[in-house]
């Protein structure tokens, strides 16, 4: 498989963005990890960086690892094929919630969920995601097949213990019903947490992960820095969702995982806590989400 990026930013060629990447953070001092990102999705025009240089930039500034996550049959299958001979990537492989209506009316959806169901096997690949509901572009008409597919998609993440990463966006109750319903899996993490205060708790009395994203950090977010109070720091973690949400002060510049020291270090403000306490502790709960990155040889990339 190729190693090229497999799509382009939707935005990329908007005149009014600026495509350049953003300097390089101070490095943390104690490392973390990237729980999501999309390293095959092309942004910054002619700049473009590929996996290996957004990895390298990320290893600068202590991020030591990321989540490389997949978002149809095709980006999962780049996803674990990077994972399987690249140590600081580890897999997560789905069906988005919005491919899920066309997949269906084409009459492919159970095709594409048995393709993920196979990837699922691979030991590099720790987490199935990103799946769940998303109720701002899919109408009603849509919606049953994303619920079938995050049914199915919860059931493989059981059958392999793996972790579930959740695609949540105006949609809290109808993906809380169904993760209550069908039985969420032990290790479940709400990626992009897009929730309030109210959802902060019930995540927390459920013991489901919330991963914060460069939104934490805007000004007009101040619901999810109120959620962040809220969040018991062992089910706290912190994502890039790159090349999308760049924090604050780039929001709107294409994003990598080598900025996450600029989301995390935002955190720490809002808590009133040292980062590298809050680092530490990030760390500890992404490895016990998705195991060790070392814990599975890669191969010989020829």
């Amino acid at each position: 498989m190729s190693d090229a990026h497999l799509r382009t930013r939707g935005d990329a060629a908007d005149p009014k963005r600026d495509l350049s990447y953003p300097p390089l953070p101070q490095a943390l001092v104690v490392p973390v990890y990237d729980n999501h990102t999309h390293m095959e999705i092309a942004d910054g025009g002619d700049n473009a960086l590929d996996y290996r240089e957004h990895l390298d930039r990320a290893s600068s500034v202590g991020v030591r690892g990321v989540v490389q996550v997949g978002t149809d049959l095709a980006t999962s299958q780049w996803s674990a094929s990077i994972a399987a001979r690249e140590p600081r990537v580890l897999a997560a492989v789905a069906l988005h919630p919005n491919e899920a209506p066309a997949l269906d009316a084409q009459g492919l959806l159970d095709e594409h969920l048995a393709g993920i169901a196979e990837l699922a096997a691979l030991p590099r690949v720790r987490a199935i995601g990103e799946t769940g509901l998303d109720f701002f572009r899919t109408g009603d008409d849509g919606r049953d097949a994303q619920v079938r597919s995050f049914e199915e998609h919860i059931r493989i993440a059981k059958e392999h213990d793996l972790a579930l990463t959740i695609h949540d966006r105006d949609a809290h109750d109808a993906v809380v019903e169904v993760l209550d319903r069908v039985g969420a899996p032990e290790k479940t993490v709400f990626h992009c947490f897009s929730g309030g205060p109210d959802l902060a708790r019930l995540c927390a009395e459920r013991g489901w992960y919330m991963s914060f994203a460069g939104t934490v950090t805007f000004k007009n977010a101040q619901l999810l820095r109120d959620a962040l109070h809220v969040a018991p720091r062992h089910l706290v973690m912190v994502e890039t969702d790159a090349p999308y949400l760049t924090p604050t002060p780039f929001r709107g510049r294409p994003n990598a995982p080598y900025l996450i020291p600029l989301t995390l270090r935002s955190m720490a403000e809002t808590l009133g806590t040292d980062a590298s306490m809050l680092a530490a502790q990030i760390a500890s709960n992404t490895e016990l989400v998705y195991g060790a990155w070392d814990a599975e040889p890669v191969t010989v990339d020829e």
